[in-house]
């Protein structure tokens, strides 16, 4: 069984009670943000090595780790091979910070987003930008209803009612 199959498993574990899943998912985000706070404290340093060795370095274990690697993989510049990873995996975490941020706020993860870290990498303003670019990119903007006696959207001239709406 991969690694990313256990750590579904585990994180979607529907026999855990509320508390316990609660738990659960408190202790995994502590541990997503304490490894973010080091990541984007250094952003020019490319971080790779096996998922064991990563896991270790950001003081987590491999399942943790694993899930953290399942959320950022979106945001890397080459992705990891995630579906098929084990321990001995080399990955790298070589990510797009405004891929990275927009992966974020569409997650509504705020305890990464506004992380102080990213002061440093993008400027208020830019960030502001993707945040709105990210919450716009979910709108549905539904087309203007064509009416009746409206001249058809396909150009021939005529009314909507006596062309493509004939038969709607």
């Amino acid at each position: 069984m991969s690694l990313l199959t256990q750590w579904r498993d585990e994180a979607y574990n529907s026999d855990r009670d509320q508390r316990a899943d609660q738990l659960f998912w408190v202790n995994h985000f502590n541990q997503e943000k304490a490894m973010y706070e080091q990541i984007l404290a250094e952003p020019e340093v490319v971080v790779s090595g096996t998922v064991a060795e990563l896991a270790a370095k950001y003081d987590m274990d491999v399942l943790h780790f694993t899930g953290v690697l399942d959320g950022i993989n979106t945001s890397l510049k080459t992705p990891n091979p995630i579906e098929e990873m084990t321990e001995e995996t080399v990955v790298s975490l070589d990510f797009e910070p405004e891929e990275l941020y927009k992966n974020m706020v569409a997650c509504k993860a705020e305890w990464l987003y506004e992380l102080p870290q990213w002061d440093a990498i993008l400027s208020p303003e830019r960030r502001k930008e993707l945040y709105l670019l990210q919450k716009k990119s979910n709108t549905v903007i539904k087309p203007k209803k064509i009416g009746r006696n409206d001249p058809c959207p396909c150009g021939s001239g005529k009314k909507y009612k006596n062309c493509c709406g004939r038969n709607a």
